[in-house]
């Protein structure tokens, strides 16, 4: 099947993939882009979990404040070589964690952060509430796991929808742009400081004597 240069163009655009990964694909999707970035994103899911082991030894910290000053994000990112650490897509890539960061303020990182009996915890304040809206004891668990879902998906960073595309997880992003640069790639840690949080608010507005 022929495939015009400018679809294949235009979907190596779309995903980062190499042009002839992109020709195969539509090829193999009968020229439907769809199903060719599907097919495109599950090999690079496939290449992700191979380098998952790999050392990540490189990378960046990186910055962003936001709202003049009223918001700051310290974010690292490591990739395993010091080239991937200086390549454009790799710092854009940093960038927008930070201003996911910035926007979300996850509590976490991932799932297996959040401590077990904070969890516990919000099981039996679930459980609780469904049992006082009159849900039927039999689907009370199903609940339960829906809601912790829900949890993990407001509070951990790699479940948040990305906030430039919600259509995506942080996790399928971070597995897009391990495909596309060919190296595993850990966003390690974060910090996020919002100005005056934690501070009592002194409605007076004096600064003491």
């Amino acid at each position: 099947m022929h495939i015009d240069a400018q679809v294949v163009k235009a979907l190596r655009e779309k995903t980062g993939a190499g042009m002839m990964d992109c020709k195969k694909a539509l090829q193999e999707a009968g020229g439907d882009e769809e199903k060719a970035v599907n097919a495109l994103r599950e090999k690079g899911l496939a290449k992700a979990a191979k380098r998952a082991g790999r050392a990540a030894n490189q990378g960046i910290v990186d910055s962003y404040i936001h709202l003049g000053g009223k918001i700051g994000v310290l974010v690292e990112v490591n990739c395993e070589t010091d080239f991937v650490a200086r390549n454009d897509d790799f710092k854009d890539f940093v960038r927008n964690i930070c201003l996911q960061v910035a926007a979300t303020n996850p509590a976490y990182l991932a799932k297996e952060d959040v401590p077990e009996n904070m969890l516990e915890s919000e099981r039996q304040v679930i459980k609780a509430q469904a049992l006082n809206e009159g849900k039927p004891e039999k689907v009370i668990d199903k609940i339960v796991e829906g809601r912790i879902e829900k949890y993990y998906k407001e509070n951990c960073l790699l479940e948040q929808a990305y906030v430039k595309d919600e259509e995506i997880t942080i996790s399928e992003l971070l597995t897009d742009m391990i495909a596309k640069i060919g190296e595993n790639i850990v966003i390690r840690r974060y910090s996020r400081f919002e100005l005056g949080e934690g501070l009592e608010s002194d409605s007076s507005g004096s600064c003491g004597s």
